[in-house]
Parts: C-alpha cells; structure tokens; sequence
C-alpha cells in the first residue's frame, strides 16, 4: 500500500512542475495549496532533497525547485525514493536473502509478473503526464 508520504510527494513534485521553473516555491505556499501539513510535508521534502529531486534554497526568496525537467521524473523514483522498495512480495525485494523454496516455489512467476506490471506501471508515467492528466 502507498503511504501518505508517497502520495504527498507526488503531489508536491506536481506542483512544483506546475510552477515557473526559473522560481523557487516557498514550502508554505505548495502545503496551503495542496492542503498538507507544513510540517509533514518538511519531512517529505528531506527525503526529496537528500534524493536530488528537489534542491531547497535557504533565506530570502528561498524555497524548492525541480533539480530536472517535470518530464524527467517519473512517479515510480518518487514513490521507491518516499516509500522504499515497490516490491509487491518481500521475496522480491532487492535486499531480500534468496529463498530456500525458489526452485520449487509454483507462485513465483505469478508474483515476478505482478511485480513488473506494478513497476512498469509507475515507471512510465512522468509528473508532467499526471500535470496534463493524461493518466
């Protein structure tokens, strides 16, 4: 299941898309915009910046901005970057140890299968597409 956190990162990296480029947005102003707690959304936005996918500017005029193009970012980076690993079973997991029951195991392909919808999925669809709505 998707968190708050993942689905509050999406939305925030839309916003930010969704403003001039050449600008730095006030945390303030996306939170009262997408009606999240600022000081949730600052949690967030740590994993954002300590991931490069924002860059945050201290002091006067300060704020974040995209570190890329909007179309550059793709739903399923946000989500493995807010919410770890995609894996739909922990087996698959990357960091998972292999199973004693690999070899033999008849659900496997199943799950090896609904793992690639899964990740496919989100890693084909970019910010500027969730923007535009074409989702």
């Amino acid at each position: 299941m998707i968190s708050t956190k993942g689905r509050y990162a999406i939305r925030f990296m839309m916003d930010l898309a969704e403003q001039s480029q050449d600008r730095t947005v006030p945390l303030e102003e996306t939170a009262a915009r997408q009606d999240i707690s600022k000081k949730y959304l600052e949690m967030i936005v740590k994993i954002l910046v300590k991931g490069k996918l924002v860059k945050g500017i201290s002091g006067k005029g300060g704020g974040y901005r995209l570190t890329r193009k909007p179309e550059e970012y793709t739903v399923g980076e946000i989500l493995e970057l807010t919410e770890g690993t995609l894996a739909v079973v922990a087996c698959l997991n990357e960091e998972a140890e292999q199973c004693p029951r690999e070899s033999i195991c008849k659900t496997l392909p199943m799950w090896r299968k609904f793992d690639h919808l899964v990740r496919d999925y989100f890693f084909h669809i970019t910010i500027v597409d969730l923007v535009n709505g074409k989702v």
